[in-house]
C-alpha cells in the first residue's frame, strides 16, 4: 500500500483558466504588435518595462525563497516547495520577452545613444558601465544564470520524487548557497540597469535592497493566494498552519520594505545633495505626491497593521485581500520607479498599460498551471514530508 507521501497529487489545468491564459496572452500580443504604429514610443516603452519588471521579480522571489529553504533545512516548507517551483516556471518563457525591451531600450535610456551621452559629462564617466554592448552581455549572463539554477531545481527536486534518497537533497543545498550568491549580485546589477538607469544622474546605495525587498513582498503575498488555492486539494498536507507562517513572513518582509523605503529617503533629504534629490523631487510633487502616499498607506500600513492579529493570517478572505492589495501596490510601486523617470508630468494609466500588463499576465497564469499539469503538486518520498504535514503554529 502507498505511504501518504507518496500519494500523487495533481492539479489539472482549469478548462477556464487555460483559455483565460490564452485570451490574456493573445491580447498582449494584439497590444506588442499594434504599439510599433504609436507616436509616443516613450510612452510605449515604459508600458511595456513595468509589467516585464513586475512579473521577472514576481518570478526571482519566489526562486529566491525557494533556494533559502533549502539552505537553512526548512521542515515546515516542504510541502509547500511546489507553489514556489511553479512561480519560476515563468523564467524560461520571460527570456523571449526581452526583445522587445532591448527594442523599447533606445526610447527608455539615454545612454544607448552615444549623442548624448558625448554631451553629458556624466554619462560620460559611466560609460565603462552604462553601454549597450555590455548591457547585453550582463543580461545574457544573468537570464543563462538564473535558469542554470531554476534547471537544476526543477531536476533534482524531481528527481527525489522517484526514488527519496536524501543526495538529492544535499546537491540541492548546495546548488541554493551558489544560486544566493549569484542572485544576490545579479538581482542588484538588473535593478540598476532596467529601473535606476533610466535616470542615469541619479544613484543610490541600497537601490538593489529597495527592489529585491518589493520583489519578496510580493512573491509571498503570491505563494499566499496559490496556498490558498491548494490547501483543499492537498488531502490535508498543506495547512492553514502553513499559510499562518507565510503570513507573518509577509508581515516581515513588509516592515522590512517600510525601513528600506524610509532609509533610502531619509539619508538623501538630510545629506540634500543635488545629484541624489533629482529622484524624489518630481516624487513628491503633484500628480506623483499622492502615488508616494498612497505607498506608504497601502504597501506597508495597512498591511502591516491588518496582518498583526493572528486570525488574519489564518484566514482565507482577510489574508486574500491583504495579498492582493500587496500584488496592486507592487505593480504601483514600479509604475512609480519608470514613468518620473521618463516624464514628471505624465501621470496616466491607459489601455496600453492595460494591455501589456494582462499579456504578461496570461502569460505567468499559463506557466504555473502548466507546470502543475506536468509535475506532481506536492513532493513525493521526501523523509520530511510528514513533519512538514504536522507542522503546528503556536503563536
Amino acid at each position: 500500500m502507498m505511504s501518504k507521501n507518496e500519494e500523487s497529487i495533481n492539479i489539472k489545468q482549469s478548462p477556464f483558466i487555460r483559455k483565460l491564459s490564452i485570451v490574456f496572452m493573445f491580447l498582449g500580443v494584439l497590444t506588442l504588435l499594434g504599439s510599433f504604429l504609436l507616436e509616443d514610443s516613450q510612452k510605449t516603452a515604459a508600458s511595456y518595462l513595468v509589467p516585464f519588471v513586475y512579473f521577472l521579480f514576481l518570478s526571482l522571489g519566489a526562486l529566491f525563497f525557494l533556494s533559502v529553504q533549502y539552505v537553512t533545512g526548512a521542515v515546515w516548507s516542504v510541502n509547500l516547495r511546489r507553489m514556489m517551483e511553479s512561480m519560476t516556471a515563468y523564467l524560461p518563457l520571460s527570456v523571449l520577452l526581452l526583445v522587445p525591451l532591448v527594442y523599447y531600450g533606445q526610447y527608455l535610456y539615454e545612454w544607448f545613444h552615444p549623442s548624448h551621452v558625448e554631451n553629458d559629462p556624466i554619462l560620460m564617466g559611466k560609460t565603462a558601465y552604462l553601454n549597450v554592448p555590455f548591457f547585453l552581455i550582463r543580461l545574457a549572463v544573468f537570464f543563462a544564470g538564473w535558469l542554470f539554477f531554476y534547471k537544476k531545481f526543477i531536476k533534482l527536486s524531481h528527481s527525489q520524487d522517484k526514488d527519496g534518497q536524501l543526495q538529492w537533497m544535499e546537491k540541492l543545498t548546495r546548488y541554493s548557497v551558489g544560486f544566493l550568491l549569484f542572485f544576490a549580485l545579479s538581482f542588484s546589477f538588473l535593478s540598476v540597469d532596467l529601473l535606476m538607469s533610466l535616470d542615469a544622474h541619479w544613484f543610490s546605495t541600497i537601490f538593489g535592497v529597495y527592489t529585491f525587498a518589493g520583489a519578496f513582498q510580493s512573491a509571498l503575498a503570491g505563494m499566499i493566494l496559490l496556498t490558498i488555492y491548494m490547501i483543499p486539494r492537498s488531502k490535508g498536507r498543506i495547512t492553514k498552519d502553513h499559510l499562518h507562517d507565510l503570513g507573518k513572513f509577509l508581515m516581515g518582509i513588509t516592515l522590512f520594505w517600510a525601513y528600506i523605503a524610509f532609509s533610502q529617503y531619509m539619508l538623501i533629504w538630510y545629506a540634500n545633495l543635488p545629484e541624489e534629490t533629482t529622484f524624489f523631487i518630481p516624487r513628491s510633487k503633484e500628480p506623483w505626491m499622492w502615488v508616494s502616499i498612497a505607498l506608504i498607506v497601502f504597501k506597508f500600513a495597512v498591511p502591516f497593521i491588518c496582518l498583526l492579529p493572528r486570525w488574519v493570517k489564518r484566514n482565507y478572505v482577510a489574508v486574500s485581500v491583504m495579498s492582493i492589495l500587496i500584488l496592486i501596490m507592487q505593480y504601483v510601486d514600479i509604475y512609480w520607479l519608470v514613468y518620473p523617470s521618463v516624464s514628471e508630468e505624465v501621470l496616466r494609466w491607459d489601455l496600453l498599460d492595460l494591455g501589456f500588463f494582462i499579456g504578461f499576465l496570461g502569460l505567468f497564469l499559463y506557466s504555473i498551471f502548466k507546470f502543475f499539469s506536468k509535475y506532481p503538486a506536492l513532493p513525493l518520498k521526501d523523509p520530511m514530508e510528514q513533519k512538514s504535514t504536522d507542522h503546528h503554529v503556536t503563536y
